[in-house]
C-alpha cells in the first residue's frame, strides 16, 4: 500500500512516501480501502513531538491519521453489521495513526456505514467525526440543555465548525461564533448556522451584556481567559483544543469559584475507545446533522504524496474548514 510516513519528530519535511505491506484486520477490526483521509491539528502536534513522551502514542517511523473514509476491504473475526465493499467512515478514537495510506485498519465499533446516506465521502470524513465529537462533548460533558446559548471560538475551524449545527439540533436557543478580525468577513459569509460571528480580539465589547451557557474553545490562550467574563452563572467551557499554540497559558481558578463556572476538557480520542457504546448514537446524530446541511464545512483535497504541504497549510493557519488527503 502507499503511505505517508513520519520518519522523525520535527518539521513537515519529515514525511516520506513509502510502500508498505497491506495490513490485515485483527479481531474486531476492519480493513478499509481509503479514498479520503482527514488531516487534523492533532496530527501536526504528534508529528512535532509535543506528545512524544506520552504512553501509547506513536513513535517514528509511523503513519499518521485518525479518520478515514472508503470501502470495507476485509473484516476481522467477530465483526458483524458491516460487509466487504460497504462505504464507511471512521470516528475519532481509532488510534492516532494509520490513516495516511491507501489501506487503513479501524475498530469496527468506531466505523459507521455511509450506505444509503447520500453523504459524499470527502464531506463525510471532514465532517462526521467532528460532528460526532461535538455531539459527545455537548451531551456527555457540557450537558447542553434546550434553550441555552452557545459561544464557539475559531468558528471556521475543522472541529469548531461542527458545533453550531449539532448545538442547534440539540435545541440551543442561539449560537455565536468568534474569529480573528481578519477572518470576520469570510466567517459571516459562510453557510454555517451561526446567529452571528463576532471578533475574538474584542470579545467583551463584541457581545456586550449577553452571556453564554456553553463556550466551546478549541483555540486556547488569551481567548480562554477572556471567555470567563462572558459566561452565564453555571456556565461550562469545553476545552477541545489549543490552536493558538500557547501551551503555557493558565486560567485564574478563583474566577471559576466566584462565577459558578466550570472548565471541562474533552479529548474524544482518549474517551471513545473506552466507551464504544457511545459511537453508534454519536455517529447517527452526526450523519443526521450533515444530511440536514447543518455542517457545511469547506473541504480542501490534497494528494497523499503532498501530506507535508497539507501540514504546512495547517501550521500557518491558512485553512478554513478541513484538509483531506486522497491516496
Amino acid at each position: 500500500m502507499h503511505a505517508a510516513v513520519v520518519t522523525d519528530f520535527g518539521s513537515p519535511d519529515v514525511f516520506e512516501p513509502t510502500e508498505l505491506p497491506d495490513p490485515a484486520p485483527a479481531p474486531g477490526q476492519v480493513a478499509i480501502d481509503v479514498t479520503h483521509a482527514a488531516v487534523g491539528l492533532i496530527d501536526v502536534y504528534l508529528r512535532q513531538g509535543l506528545y512524544q513522551d506520552q504512553t501509547g502514542l506513536p513513535q517514528p517511523p509511523y503513519v499518521p491519521g485518525l479518520e478515514v473514509a472508503g470501502t470495507v476491504r476485509a473484516l476481522g473475526d467477530g465483526v458483524a453489521g458491516l460487509r466487504v465493499g460497504e462505504p464507511v467512515v471512521t470516528l475519532s478514537g481509532n488510534g492516532a495513526e494509520g490513516g495516511y495510506a491507501s489501506v487503513a485498519l479501524a475498530d469496527a465499533a468506531l466505523t459507521t456505514s455511509l450506505d444509503g446516506t447520500g453523504v459524499d465521502p470527502a464531506l463525510a470524513v471532514a465532517a462526521v467525526p467532528n460532528a460526532a465529537t461535538a455531539y459527545l462533548a455537548l451531551t456527555e460533558v457540557a450537558h447542553l440543555k434546550p434553550g441555552e446559548h452557545v459561544l464557539v471560538h475559531g468558528a471556521l475551524g475543522g472541529l469548531a465548525s461542527a458545533f453550531p449545527g449539532v448545538a442547534r439540533a440539540l435545541g440551543a436557543a442561539g449560537v455565536t461564533g468568534t474569529v480573528r478580525r481578519s477572518s470576520l468577513e469570510r466567517a459571516r459569509a459562510s453557510a454555517l448556522p451561526y446567529d452571528e460571528v463576532v471578533p475574538a480580539d474584542d470579545l467583551a465589547e463584541a457581545v456586550g451584556d449577553r452571556r453564554f451557557d456553553v463556550v466551546v474553545d478549541p483555540v486556547g490562550g488569551r481567548v480562554r481567559t477572556a471567555s470567563l467574563g462572558v459566561m452565564a452563572p453555571m456556565g461550562r467551557m469545553l476545552l477541545v483544543g489549543n490552536a493558538s499554540g500557547d501551551w503555557q497559558h493558565t486560567v485564574p481558578t478563583n474566577a471559576l469559584w466566584g462565577g459558578n463556572l466550570a472548565l471541562l476538557g474533552y479529548a474524544v480520542g482518549f474517551h471513545l475507545p473506552h466507551h464504544p457504546e457511545l459511537a453508534g448514537p454519536a455517529a447517527s446524530a452526526a450523519l443526521e446533522a450533515v444530511r440536514k446541511g447543518l455542517v457545511q464545512i469547506d473541504v480542501q483535497t490534497v494528494p497523499l504524496s503532498q501530506a507535508a504541504q497539507a501540514h504546512r497549510l495547517l501550521e500557518n493557519g491558512s485553512v478554513a474548514g478541513r484538509i483531506v488527503l486522497t491516496p
